[in-house]
């Protein structure tokens, strides 16, 4: 995994670290190796991918997880009244970086004719429904198009590239937004619809798994969708049914 996080998790620290994280896959009976990587960045982003060649030689799943467009406030109101700079929160610091990584990865994964290799681009989606911010609609949508894009030209290499859409995901600053934690927010009435970071998470395991899942190339998939058909649950054992929008 990457992220730019690393050292044990300080007091008040909302987010986990890269060592937290492959902590806790370790516990619970992983495998886990951390590269420390800012994904803005696209030297580091190159030499991540760099790092596994030479230490794997190859990549077989590739998540596309990097996300910035929480670092304002995501409102409601219309475009005109909304900041500007939701554009770098959201593609520079998502869009553009899951782009690149795919720049520097894709070529490493063409490598490995034999490996049903597998794309994920986190997205929302929705059945092209309208979000309500026109910002996060615009950057979303994009995401959606890009797997789309390299579903085509990944084809021919048997890579599928799957844009996956979860719920509302108790993230940590959704938890910390409620003031609780992942032990009692069941105890918060607005969270009782909510899923673990886990499930999509299992979801991503599940579509790895599946031999034919170049069908679904370039298609977005929504978790609880895929819930019903691989059979998996959140990690509390329940089948969080599709997000719907209102």
């Amino acid at each position: 995994m990457t992220g730019r996080s690393t050292g044990p998790q300080q007091a008040g620290q909302v987010k986990g670290t890269l060592d937290t994280v492959c902590q806790e896959i370790l516990e619970t009976g992983g495998e886990a190796a951390a590269i420390r990587c800012d994904h803005t960045n696209d030297q580091e982003t190159e030499k991540a991918i760099r790092q596994i060649a030479e230490e794997k030689g190859r990549l077989d799943i590739l998540v596309n997880n990097v996300w910035g467009g929480n670092t304002l406030p995501i409102g409601l109101e219309p475009f005109w009244e909304q900041p500007p700079a939701h554009w770098d929160n959201m593609f520079e610091a998502g869009v553009r970086a899951q782009l690149m990584t795919n720049y520097y990865a894709v070529p490493l994964m063409r490598k490995t004719k034999d490996s049903g290799g597998l794309i994920i681009h986190t997205t929302f989606w929705d059945r092209d429904k309208y979000t309500g911010n026109f910002y996060y609609d615009l950057a979303k949508n994009a995401l959606n198009r890009m797997a789309y894009g390299l579903s085509v030209e990944l084809a021919a290499d048997g890579i599928a590239v799957i844009p996956l859409s979860p719920g509302w995901m108790r993230t940590e600053l959704v938890l910390a937004e409620f003031g609780t934690d992942e032990e009692h927010w069941q105890e918060v009435e607005a969270l009782k619809d909510t899923e673990s970071t886990a499930y999509i998470g299992r979801a991503a395991a599940a579509l790895a798994q599946d031999g034919g899942k170049l069908a679904l190339s370039g298609i977005p998939q929504q978790v609880g969708a895929l819930a019903e058909k691989y059979g998996f649950t959140d990690s509390d054992g329940r089948k969080v049914p599709v997000f719907r929008m209102v």
